[in-house]
């Protein structure tokens, strides 16, 4: 597959052969009048998908306006699918198993590109991306993370910060690069570890805490600048995050 074209310059337009890929789809949204406002949503998930029913709960509700355009599922038998099923939300199932990890994204990049996705959101996604597939979208990939980062990276992270005895831990969204579970932080959320704590149990805390980060604090309202902006709404403050070309400053935590 080629590479996706560069960004244009200036006042230069998207050409035809550019149309479907991340970068048209983002400079559509402040170019032209083929996309909506807010950005295309597809949310990639691999197991129960806790974190895609409370982002599809909280729109329900009218807390947020997010276009959740699609569910990118590795795990075939994996509840999260009929999670999307009962929402009405296209799914696609992209087996891993036996694929070169840069093929595998590949797959998923082909899957994104015809659907038009201007945003990727990680939630309980139990594969590490390839660098390929995050630099081709760069800066429009969001992970949630059950660690307060750059502590405890990686797919054991209650275990992790049970072993090392920390007080407090969390959870982090940040923008995703190359690394496992790097990348600019964008806020944080603390949970306490309390006397007793099995990582099972630390884990179900932290995951209750993310849902209600996502569903009750996240307040999406897409402007455009540059090509989009998310809002993160939060009992203390409005916390803007740019979700291209990002612009992200001091990590908050709460």
């Amino acid at each position: 597959m080629a590479s996706a074209p560069p960004p244009p310059e200036g006042n230069t337009l998207l050409d035809e052969s550019s149309k479907g890929s991340p970068e048209f789809t983002a400079m559509s949204g402040v170019m032209g009048k083929e996309v909506e406002t807010r950005p295309r949503i597809a949310v990639l998930a691999s197991g129960r998908g806790t974190d895609f029913q409370a982002i599809v709960d909280a729109n329900g509700r009218g807390e947020v306006d997010l276009d959740i355009a699609l569910l990118v599922c590795n795990v075939p038998d994996a509840f999260v699918i009929q999670r999307a099923k009962d929402h009405a939300i296209p799914y696609v199932v992209i087996e891993h198993k036996g694929k070169i990890r840069e093929d595998f994204d590949k797959e998923i990049d082909e899957v994104l590109v015809e659907n038009g996705i201007g945003l990727v959101v990680l939630a309980g996604f139990m594969r590490v991306l390839s660098s390929w597939f995050v630099s081709r979208w760069r800066d429009r990939i969001i992970n949630i993370h059950p660690a307060l980062l750059p502590s405890f990276p990686g797919a054991h992270a209650h275990k992790d910060a049970l072993e090392y005895g920390v007080k407090v831990t969390g959870c982090t969204v940040h923008v995703v690069e190359a690394g496992v579970d790097t990348g600019p932080i964008i806020v944080q959320k603390q949970v306490p570890v309390e006397d007793g704590d099995t990582a099972n149990s630390l884990h179900a805390r932290i995951q209750v805490q993310e849902h209600i980060f996502i569903a009750d604090h996240v307040s999406d309202n897409i402007h455009r600048k540059s090509v989009g902006i998310i809002q993160l709404e939060n009992n203390a403050a409005r916390h803007l995050i740019v979700a291209f070309g990002f612009n992200v400053g001091q990590s908050i935590i709460q």
